[in-house]
């Protein structure tokens, strides 16, 4: 609690600052907290989820005439501990105050103008997206892009409310996120339209953990144990493969001393490996559209890069390579799939 207390403080002041400059501008405003707007979440600090808003003093300075700023990434438990809302934790504020306010939309600015196919420091001719459905949006960020936490797209995606991601410093441009468009609302872009291949993302410092020694993991229950106590030790498993004599996952490579230390316990043979990285593929458009996975892993393959594991999902396919290969897995991905071309 005394940590997430601390990092409020950044918001809080970046919010009274803004309030301060719009007031020079002879603009009304009033800089609020995440508590003062009435902002309540569960007790996860360092990352909690909205709850709900008590909205009563946002609606009353509207009312007044009044432009309430609120510090983003902050929240208040029922019992009136301070709580963050975890990296892009702002994202989630202004998803939440959007529908709270039935919003005619939401718009984040940030550094960039808008989501790329790839990431840019990668790739920095990768072309900006203009339209996105939320469920790429949403499947994007759970990969690892960073320019929108996909916990605002979910939240907007619940209300119907479009989401737009501008750059602070363009006044053109940008990504419109939402179920489709008519081309006057979404930056002069056509109606979305489901591809194949929308986007790469990619997530570094990941391990990748292999328990044997059960004679059958399913029939036993070790299987169940084993993901019980890294629940319980807040250690969230990823890449998830499970058969009767062989369980996979991957983890944080930040997690890997705890997660030896609680499976050590079980007596298995438990080999965790270091220096990994999940680079995925993602676009609403290539449930049940065959071939997908032959191209992922033929291109791969074709770069001499060696996959160590897979998932997929309607609309991402993930592989586990060593993250010294992640950029060359990136651009040969780009190129396959023609991102270029968006």
């Amino acid at each position: 609690a005394n940590v997430d207390l601390l990092l409020s403080c950044g918001e809080i002041i970046s919010a009274s600052i803004f309030a301060e400059g719009l007031q020079k501008l002879g603009l009304p405003a009033v800089a609020l907290t995440g508590w003062q707007c009435g902002i309540t979440t569960d007790d996860v600090h360092l990352g909690a989820r909205v709850t709900g808003v008590q909205s009563e003093k946002l609606f009353e300075l509207l009312g007044a005439g009044k432009i309430p700023v609120v510090a983003g990434f902050q929240g208040v438990t029922e019992t009136g501990k301070v709580t963050t809302l975890g990296r892009g934790g702002s994202d989630t504020t202004a998803a939440v105050l959007g529908v709270v306010l039935k919003a005619e939309r939401v718009e984040i600015f940030t550094d960039v103008d808008g989501i790329k196919t790839a990431d840019p420091r990668l790739i920095p001719y990768a072309p900006t997206l203009k339209v996105m459905s939320y469920r790429e949006v949403v499947e994007m960020g759970h990969m690892g892009a960073k320019v929108l936490h996909p916990r605002a797209a979910e939240i907007t995606m619940e209300e119907g409310i479009p989401l737009q991601i501008r750059s602070v410093v363009h006044s053109k441009g940008g990504t419109t996120v939402g179920r489709g468009f008519k081309p006057k609302t979404a930056f002069g872009a056509e109606e979305i339209t489901d591809r194949v291949v929308t986007g790469i993302a990619h997530l570094g410092k990941r391990a990748q953990v292999r328990i044997e020694g059960a004679s059958d993991f399913h029939s036993s229950g070790v299987g169940t144990k084993v993901f019980q106590i890294l629940a319980e030790a807040g250690v969230s498993v990823d890449l998830i493969y499970l058969s009767p004599d062989l369980i996979a996952f991957v983890i944080d490579q930040a997690k890997v001393s705890m997660a030896h230390s609680v499976l050590t316990p079980l007596g298995l043979n438990v080999k965790i490996r270091a220096g990994f990285a999940k680079v995925s593929v993602v676009g609403a458009g290539m449930h049940g559209v065959p071939g997908v996975m032959a191209r992922v892993v033929n291109c791969l393959e074709g770069e001499g890069i060696s996959i160590y594991q897979t998932t997929d999902s309607h609309a991402n396919i993930s592989c586990l390579v060593l993250e010294e290969h992640v950029s060359r897995a990136v651009h040969a991905l780009y190129r396959e799939f023609q991102l270029d071309r968006i």
